[in-house]
């Protein structure tokens, strides 16, 4: 029987499979790191305010790289290079969402627009990861060798959701919610194709490794092409709504470490 936990199950046990799945998310999570980082550099100087919290919310990111990258040394396992179709963070770059690596490379202070569509981006992509993340605590929470990691994770991912949720609302009532809900709708409809074609270059890449009949590989494409038409009929919608979280300041104060990894 086909099932999130059962594919899970099957690249945790085989090494070549956990090796691409973590150098994947490894890579993604640096990425973000640095684009944080800075953007928290550059932001404008009528936002410093949330210099601090771009800040943490860079370093938990990269703190969720090396603890990908610590789950594969403790394997005696190296990262492998990460197809290029399988990149999220750059194939949203080439769908004109978020703030290109070429603005953030420049020493040129953004602008309030530019933050608002660096929250908005997040918005989106931190309900993914949140979503992701509470699906496998569910899973592997528990689990000897990876159920730390994915607790950690987990925990640091709604908090990046509860930030931009709030830091959104906020902007929103200082007159920018048409702006907001502009980018959020773009972001959102960019990111479940991305997100699809993304998703169907890392079932081929694993169906590859771990030799999967063609009738299973089949059948795991359809179904996220299937969830792809769920989230464009409807489903995407979850990831525009704001509300106030119940926890506020998120990423107020240190970022919490990860010594074990």
């Amino acid at each position: 029987m086909l099932s999130a936990r059962s594919l899970f199950q099957e690249i945790i046990d085989d090494d070549r499979a956990f090796q691409l799945f973590c150098s994947i998310a490894a890579s993604g999570e640096a990425q973000g790191g640095w684009e944080n980082g800075r953007i928290a550099a550059l932001v404008p100087e009528s936002m410093r305010a949330l210099a601090p919290r771009i800040t943490r919310h860079g370093t938990d990111e990269d703190k969720h790289g090396r603890i990908f990258n610590g789950l594969l040394r403790r394997r005696g396992l190296d990262p492998v290079p990460v197809p290029s179709e399988t990149d999220y963070t750059m194939l949203l770059e080439r769908r004109g969402i978020g703030l290109t690596h070429a603005k953030l490379g420049r020493d040129e202070p953004l602008t309030e627009r530019d933050i608002l569509v660096y929250l908005s981006h997040s918005r989106v992509t931190e309900q993914r990861a949140a979503d992701q993340m509470d699906m496998l605590v569910g899973f592997f929470g528990e689990h000897p060798e990876v159920g730390n990691a994915i607790r950690i994770i987990s925990r640091d991912e709604e908090n990046h959701l509860a930030y931009c949720h709030e830091e959104l609302l906020g902007l929103a009532a200082a007159g920018h919610g048409r702006a907001i809900q502009r980018v959020l709708r773009e972001s959102a409809l960019a990111e479940i194709e991305v997100y699809r074609d993304v998703s169907l270059a890392v079932m081929g890449h694993m169906g590859r490794l771990l030799r999967w009949p063609r009738p299973k590989s089949a059948a795991l494409a359809a179904g996220v092409r299937g969830m792809y038409a769920y989230e464009r009929f409807g489903g995407w919608h979850r990831m525009v709504r704001l509300a106030m979280p119940e926890l506020r300041g998120a990423l107020d104060g240190p970022p919490t470490p990860a010594p074990a990894f």
